[in-house]
């Protein structure tokens, strides 16, 4: 057998993002030939930009630093700042050709080209990319790993407001799907928010919230019980600027049915999850492109990382919005399956 694999093309593994690194950690202790290619100039994808990861807070940073240290195997050939551009099978093997024209062949094909965060200008009643006093969830971790959460005057603020579903269920933005992670980021963010600054208040919009995850519940009821975290259950319709530099909101209680005008020191905007260029690009090459430019697998309850061809796999947020945790459980099994179909290659 081990013949049998030094004698195979390498396994190609576009995406150096948790999903990418897992399946080529699992590959090529498994004694294949893996090559892993990342667009950025270092691994990690979008977890190296995080803090804290839910639900029991584990530093992000942890989680990417041991993902990393796995791709450190004589087995895994490590491309960074190279773009695939594009895919197709060459009878029995696959090619992969970078933005600058290099061909890389290999015997499988495995996308892991995970995700990219909904563009908030994109809601521009909103006031992002406007007002400096309205940012993203993702800019508020910026802040929690700078241990510095300041308002547009670069002062502690008093107020910090969250609003969910922000380029998900949204009809106007194009995207009626829920990014399923949203709702226990603002609790996750709201809890860190108030143990650095607990004379802070703090307040969550949302239309219903989704804590379908295990110990998802009890971190929601965490966060009112013992920081006082106050959930709105209403849609926010405009943020505006006012002179001191802080931002007021119009919006509704739809439990109270009664209007509120508010101001805020910060607006946060929890962003959800979009496909990647990638991923659009190479499984609209390979006609395995679905709704919202995600990737198809051939079955999602028993082949959810095939696809309709021999040899191209799939594994992680390519596919649909996931948590780390799925996500790195995603890869495993696609890992497991690409083993198998090249099992099938030497007999």
């Amino acid at each position: 057998m081990e013949n049998l694999k030094e004698n195979l093309k390498p396994i190609l593994i576009i995406g150096g993002g948790p999903a990418g690194m897992e399946a080529a950690f699992n590959l090529s202790n498994l004694g294949y030939k893996v090559c892993l290619f990342e667009k950025e100039e270092s691994l990690g994808g979008k977890i190296k930009n995080w803090y804290h990861l839910f639900p029991d807070f584990t530093p992000s940073q942890e989680v990417c630093e041991d993902l990393i240290s796995h791709t450190k195997h004589e087995n895994i050939s490590l491309y960074t700042n190279v773009t695939i551009c594009k895919i197709e099978s060459k009878n029995d093997y696959w090619q992969a050709i970078s933005a600058d024209k290099r061909i890389f062949e290999g015997s499988s094909v495995l996308i892991a080209t995970g995700y990219r965060i909904f563009d908030a200008t994109r809601k521009e009643e909103l006031g992002y990319g406007i007002y400096p006093g309205v940012i993203t969830s993702a800019d508020l971790e910026k802040m929690f790993i700078q241990q510095k959460v300041v308002n547009a005057m670069g002062e502690t603020p008093r107020s910090i407001t969250f609003l969910q579903c922000v380029g998900s269920r949204d009809e106007k933005s194009g995207n009626h799907y829920c990014s399923r992670v949203c709702c226990i980021t603002a609790v996750k963010q709201s809890i860190e928010v108030k143990k650095m600054l607990p004379n802070t208040d703090v307040s969550v919009f949302y239309m219903d919230l989704r804590m379908s995850g295990q110990f998802y519940e009890e971190l929601y009821r965490h966060s009112q019980e013992e920081y006082g975290v106050r959930y709105v259950r209403g849609r926010i319709s405009e943020a505006a600027g006012t002179f001191d530099g802080r931002i007021q909101i119009k919006a509704e209680d739809t439990l109270a049915g009664l209007p509120l005008k508010m101001t805020t020191d910060l607006l946060v905007l929890m962003v959800g999850i979009e496909a990647s260029e990638g991923t659009t690009e190479l499984c609209t090459q390979n006609n395995i492109v679905g709704d919202y430019g995600f990737a198809v697998s051939k079955n999602r309850h028993l082949h959810d990382n095939l696809t309709i061809h021999e040899g191209l796999f799939l594994a992680g947020v390519c596919k649909r919005p996931m948590a780390i945790a799925d996500t790195i459980a995603d890869a495993r099994s696609a890992s497991i399956e690409i083993a198998n179909y090249l099992q099938t290659l030497n007999k």
